[in-house]
């Protein structure tokens, strides 16, 4: 069996192709909120949260004027974005009702709350938050249980 991978790890920021950096701006800064760090002309863009060098990269290099991926073809399936706690979890779907932004699903997973929906070129985004390891659900032989079962949205707008 290889050797695990360093625990310490993580996934520090996700480049995201798109028709247009502009309206993907208006998408990730005017409707979720990131701040806007750096911006290459018209083909790129980056954003973050809390003045971290960025988050996500929008970039149209290979995409200007593009469509979303085919149905059945690979490619990301989703970037999951984790908000710290459930109340600005809640502040996130008000924006995006406030926008008129549709959901494709809402889930509770045992172990998090999570929004599904798309952004403005089909990429698929997860917004969520984790409950605190000790509320995790495991087994009698303390195999993680996650479920998906769904998400009460009133009790989590209920939130802001």
């Amino acid at each position: 069996m290889p050797t695990p991978i360093d625990p310490r790890v993580d996934i520090g920021h996700v480049h995201l192709k798109v028709a247009s950096v502009d309206r993907a701006l208006a998408f990730y800064c005017g409707v979720l909120g990131f701040e806007l760090t750096q911006r290459y002309g018209p083909q790129a863009a980056f954003v973050s949260a809390g003045g971290y060098h960025h988050h996500i990269g929008l970039n149209s290099w290979e995409s200007a004027d593009g469509h979303p991926p085919a149905p059945g073809t690979t490619g990301l399936y989703h970037v999951a974005i984790r908000y710290p706690d459930r109340k600005t979890l809640a502040d996130a779907l008000r924006r995006l009702i406030e926008a008129g932004i549709p959901l494709q699903g809402a889930s509770d997973h045992g172990v998090s709350e999570a929004l599904y929906l798309a952004d403005p070129d089909g990429n698929g985004l997860e917004l969520y938050r984790d409950r605190p390891r000790a509320e995790w659900p495991f087994d009698a032989q303390g195999h993680l249980q996650m479920v998906t079962r769904r998400l009460d949205l009133e009790a989590l707008l209920a939130e802001v």
